[in-house]
């Protein structure tokens, strides 16, 4: 009996401690193209789901943490428009909204400016037409020179052509969506994006990019 009473008070005391869950508060942009895209002719791409992005939960209270943040960039002079751009909230996607950086390898760095528990990332890359982007990795560390505690949350690299390891994620088809990809929680301050062109064109491009999270404590 002592036993018993002892395990339920455990399961009581869990219970108590589990944060409670909630979707995390995106505003998807208006798409601009219709329909579900055609697969392009790319290996390891995964299925379109064909239906919305079910919610993301995390423990309420979780925002945008990125909203305004510093941005740097392995090419710091884009070729279309500027770093701010892309931790400033708009996410049209048309022409004016998006950021162009030169091919081959491509770096971007947001820096929260605090170490924060981060539950999710959204990356709109370019959504005007259905695009594969290459070598998307996306990792997070404690600082800027991605030295000291890095931890990869995504990599569909396959062959190691970024040079950041070999990833087993698959690749997507961008859409009005963007890509979500669930960071389980890890504490960090600094969040790093890897490009390597895509399908349609060597560059690498960014509408924007969201953090959800929270401060700790």
């Amino acid at each position: 009996m002592k036993y018993i009473l002892l395990a339920v008070l455990m399961t009581a005391s869990l219970h108590a401690q589990a944060p409670k869950l909630a979707p995390i508060p995106v505003e998807l942009p208006h798409p601009l193209f219709e329909g579900t895209p055609e697969p392009p002719n790319v290996p390891n791409l995964e299925k379109p789901l064909g239906k919305p992005r079910p919610p993301f939960l995390a423990p309420a209270g979780s925002t945008n943490v990125a909203r305004g943040k510093p941005v740097t960039s392995s090419d710091p002079e884009p070729v279309i428009g500027n770093l701010e751009m892309i931790t400033d909230g708009v996410k049209t996607g048309r022409d004016g909204s998006y950021v162009e950086l030169k091919p081959s390898v491509q770096n971007i760095v947001i820096d929260l400016e605090a170490k924060h528990a981060i539950y999710a990332i959204l990356v709109w890359h370019y959504h005007k037409e259905a695009r594969v982007y290459d070598d998307v990795i996306v990792q997070v560390a404690d600082d800027p020179d991605f030295i000291s505690n890095v931890q990869t949350l995504f990599n569909n690299d396959s062959d190691n052509a970024a040079g950041f390891g070999i990833g087993k994620d698959r690749r997507y088809v961008e859409t009005s969506e963007g890509k979500l990809i669930d960071a389980k929680g890890v504490e960090s301050r600094y969040v790093r994006l890897i490009s390597n062109g895509s399908d349609k064109t060597q560059a690498n491009h960014y509408v924007e990019v969201e953090v959800f999270g929270r401060p700790l404590k």
